[in-house]
């Protein structure tokens, strides 16, 4: 199944979106972690794009009028906090937020994913 196939259960969130390079920011933080880790399910759920494994949540995202917000559950969160904020990022008690003029910090983003798939490899929950 082809990248843009997969995201394609998004759309209903992204048609939303009326800031057009907000739009555009999400989409490439969608689109790259679709590509990074393709075993991840792209899903919508609670209005919201998020990408799951064997179930169980991996990372989700959301919108807010200067940032988009990356959840990542809080063990995972607070592993990470203070890397996100020396990165400039700001952290809250659930999400790591990206200022849109801001660069996504992907390299970070990459090691929080692959936090989440390694110590969540045998949740059976959605949760952790």
């Amino acid at each position: 199944m082809s990248l843009a196939s997969r995201l394609t259960v998004f759309e209903p969130y992204l048609e939303k979106i009326t800031d057009q390079s907000h739009r555009a920011s999400l989409i490439t933080v969608l689109n790259w972690v679709a590509q990074t880790f393709p075993e991840l399910e792209p899903r919508l759920a609670w209005n919201q794009p998020m990408f799951t494994a064997h179930g169980t949540f991996i990372i989700g995202f959301s919108l807010a009028k200067a940032h988009f917000n990356i959840a990542l559950e809080k063990v995972t969160l607070d592993r990470f906090a203070d890397q996100i904020t020396a990165a400039g990022d700001h952290v809250t008690k659930m999400l790591w937020q990206v200022n849109f003029d801001q660069p996504v910090n992907y390299p970070l983003l990459n090691q929080a994913i692959t936090y989440n798939l390694t110590t969540k490899a045998e949740t059976t929950t959605f949760w952790r």
